[in-house]
């Protein structure tokens, strides 16, 4: 269990783009041809599309051509063309009788919009058919208006912020285009959207021959109505030796040591690019020109939490959880310890055969090393806070080590934070296991032609019979014209979602305790695919939840938009100096005893500034660093997570300090270390100060800052149906076809931060896997 800012001054202490969006082109049957640059929102499986004519283009002015592709489930689907509803231009549109009818709408409060007249809506094509409704459209006098005074435009040269609205529920005359809609819309997000990528030299081609359907041009008002065409399937459906569902920690690396045994692999993630060899082009704007996005870059790290539009996390999950390639790998702290021997021992909960993997370890580390020294020039920045807690430590009897050297020493031992960063650049599993880079070339799974990638494909269940999985249903309705991918005769599915994104999937596909299953049926969209109650599986999905919370870094988060102009510099010539790593600059171990006599081990923390300081103390900004300590292996406290029936998924029973004994032990252990704050030099613990007690901070810690996102154990491992989710292969009990490697899975917490944990893991579960009788 952590306990955030323990804060200290000391007198010599000195601190020296676009989510799910592609382009798509309209080649269905039917289809206008147009390439749009689409926006995917995984949440539902609609499709928002923008072309913009070239820029300054006097005949085309002020205009764009858009598309709506919307789930049939959506009785009404919205766009706004700015960073929120109010004062910003909004497009509705909703199928009715064969028509799709569209209006533009504008609002001053959070109440229903009215009616925007100025633009002219002009359909071009529409599609109704089984599955979904289509509207392509000209929108005319649309990237500049006026709400309630106020000036509003889009700049199709620079990054827009847009945002969907999307609603199950009708509208009160649905005939009517101006019509109120009965209820607020089911969800409405927003995204930031590459405008300049819409930008197209074939926009006058479009608009003068592009047209597939009769369209009828508004002149006065903004309502249209069009024809009805229906499609088939676009997509035969090819069937898989193996479905991945994930591209995080577990997902890239079972992918990866799937392909190199020769399977036919298909990889799908919900997400997109983030780092740019993956794809990704999300560029701070002191590092225009470069190849270096925010995930590229380990300094910006904190800067993921202080974003205006932080598209990287998962929307349907109330804490933070990576949705895009890399996964929690492309958005973490990226500390990286090998884990020790007790990590894998019964007595964390292990079944037999798990204990000591080293052929696992062997495999990870000559894949992606760790370092201590994150700069490629071989130097420490900001050492300072290095010195000062190593001056607090070693009156206790701690001895400083190359902690990775020797992962099974962790009682009183510090040593630098280690990172598997490559030439300054975060680099994980993304550039070592799914796809090469330029400072580390090894073969990897994108590289062979066994592996098929999907990405900004959400997967909304599993096909099953009894406890056979046959296929995978996903927001990809083209694919077979339902959207459900086959399996071969021999084929398996793995579950490499996350400790959230896999519980979901379990759910959604009747495996699970009923209370959530029924949240499921509950859902008009996913409560149809369920099987019948009848092949309901009651595992223990969700229970046994476990987590230690992590670091704010709130401190660092300015360095986006305004870093400091000599770090900039030095990091963007060379990827070398205090950008090259994030802000930790210590880590500690050691043990703790309760007063049951359990062993419990604490991880200690220590980077430059805080994220908050409360305190009566005067104290100098640039002169203060915080230690986190949290409890780890040991720790016997567990809580719950759930699915309620909109299928999002959020904490039902908080997971720390439900066992007293843990509080108990972290107190001890925060005690202990602060033995040694009088024989250091100009320190004072400002945070708590001398008003509160160490009992009273500890008691009064709000439950909801102890969120770590270090999530495991809901599908965990074990040895009976009645206590855990997957057996000792990591197959879902009473499946025969059904395999969960990833974070949730593991059974206690690790001794450290889990990534490394976690793609040791995978390289264990995947011999497992292949060596299982049946399989392809």
């Amino acid at each position: 269990m952590l306990l955030r800012n323990l804060a200290f001054a000391a007198a010599s202490l000195t601190a020296s783009l676009v989510a799910g969006q592609s382009q798509r082109c309209d080649n269905d049957p039917g289809g206008t041809g147009f390439c749009f640059e689409t926006y995917f929102d995984s949440v539902y499986g609609a499709q928002y599309g923008w072309i913009f004519p070239p820029t300054g283009d006097a005949t085309y002015k002020n205009e764009f051509i858009g598309q709506f592709a919307i789930p049939i489930a959506g009785l009404w689907a919205g766009i706004t063309l700015g960073e929120g509803m109010n004062g910003n231009l909004l497009i509705a549109a909703w199928p009715w009788d064969g028509e799709i009818l569209g209006s533009t709408r504008q609002a001053t409060d959070y109440v229903q919009p009215t009616q925007y007249v100025g633009p002219t809506l002009t359909t071009l094509a529409t599609t109704i058919n089984s599955t979904h409704w289509k509207w392509t459209y000209r929108c005319q006098n649309c990237t500049t208006w006026t709400i309630n005074g106020v000036a509003g435009s889009v700049d199709p040269t620079t990054e827009s912020v847009f945002g969907w609205a999307y609603s199950t529920t009708g509208l009160v005359t649905p005939s009517n285009a101006e019509s109120n809609m009965l209820e607020q819309h089911d969800d409405a997000r927003l995204w930031a959207f590459n405008t300049p990528a819409a930008i197209s030299s074939n926009y006058a081609a479009y608009i003068t021959g592009g047209s597939t359907t009769t369209s009828t041009k508004a002149t006065s008002t903004s309502t249209t109505k069009t024809s009805t065409t229906s499609v088939g399937p676009t997509v035969s459906a090819t069937p898989y030796d193996y479905v991945v569902v994930g591209a995080g920690d577990a997902g890239l690396v079972v992918a990866d040591r799937l392909t190199q045994n020769g399977k036919n692999v298909l990889l799908i993630e919900r997400g997109g690019p983030s780092t740019w060899n993956t794809g990704g082009d999300d560029l701070a704007p002191w590092l225009t020109g470069t190849h270096l996005t925010r995930f590229d870059v380990p300094g910006l790290f904190e800067a993921m939490f202080d974003a205006s539009d932080p598209y990287w996390w998962c929307n349907d999950i109330s804490v933070f959880a990576g949705c895009l390639i890399g996964g929690g790998a492309a958005i973490n702290g990226a500390l990286y310890w090998y884990p020790p021997d007790v990590d894998f021992g019964t007595a964390n909960g292990w079944p037999a055969g798990w204990q000591t993997p080293d052929s696992a370890y062997a495999a990870l580390e000559a894949r992606l090393p760790s370092t201590e020294t994150p700069s490629p020039d071989g130097k420490q920045y900001l050492t300072q806070v290095f010195t000062v807690v190593q001056s607090l430590l070693e009156p206790q009897g701690y001895t400083q080590a190359v902690i990775n050297s020797n992962p099974n020493f962790k009682d009183h031992v510090y040593g630098h934070p280690a990172f598997d960063f490559v030439g300054g650049q975060r680099t994980g599993p993304m550039a070592t296991y799914f796809q090469e880079c330029s400072v580390r070339l090894v073969q990897t799974a994108k590289a062979r032609s066994n592996l098929t990638f999907w990405q900004w494909t959400y997967v909304t269940g599993l096909v099953r019979t009894g406890g056979t999985i046959t296929g995978v249903r996903t927001n990809y309705t083209a694919y077979g014209g339902n959207g459900i991918v086959p399996l071969t005769a021999k084929g398996r599915v793995i579950l490499s979602a996350g400790a959230y994104g896999s519980a979901r999937i379990l759910f959604a596909s009747g495996i699970g305790p009923t209370d959530q299953i029924n949240n499921v049926l509950a859902n008009a969209q996913f409560g149809p695919n369920l099987p019948p109650s009848s092949q309901w599986i009651n595992l223990p999905v969700g229970y046994y939840a476990s987590d230690n919370p992590s670091i704010n870094y709130d401190n660092w988060a300015p360095i986006w938009a305004d870093p400091r102009a000599a770090d900039a510099a030095q990091y963007k010539a060379n990827q070398t100096g205090v950008f090259a790593g994030p802000s930790p600059k210590l880590n500690f171990w050691t043990t703790v005893t309760a007063s049951d006599g359990s062993l419990r081990y604490m991880q200690g923390t220590a980077r430059p500034g805080a994220s908050s300081v409360t305190t009566v103390y005067p104290y100098n900004a640039s002169n203060i660093f915080t230690i986190t300590v949290y409890l780890s292996n040991g720790i016997t406290s567990r809580g719950r997570i759930g699915i309620d029936d909109t299928m999002y998924m959020s904490v039902i029973t908080n997971p720390w300090f439900q066992d007293p004994e843990d509080k108990t032990a972290i107190m001890t252990g925060i005690n202990t270390l602060l033995t040694s704050v009088p024989s250091v030099p100009g320190l004072t613990l400002i945070t708590p100060d001398n008003t509160t007690t160490m009992t009273e901070y500890v008691n009064n810690y709000p439950p909801a800052t102890m969120d770590s996102n270090h999530w495991t154990g809901t599908s965990r491992i074990g040895t009976s149906p009645s206590t855990s989710v997957v057996d000792a292969n990591t197959k879902v009990w009473n499946t025969t076809n059904l395999f969960v490697v990833d974070a949730s899975i593991i059974p206690g917490q690790p001794m450290g931060n889990p990534h490394a944990m976690i793609m040791v893991v995978a390289e264990v579960a995947v011999p497992k896997i292949l060596a299982l009788a049946g399989g392809a």
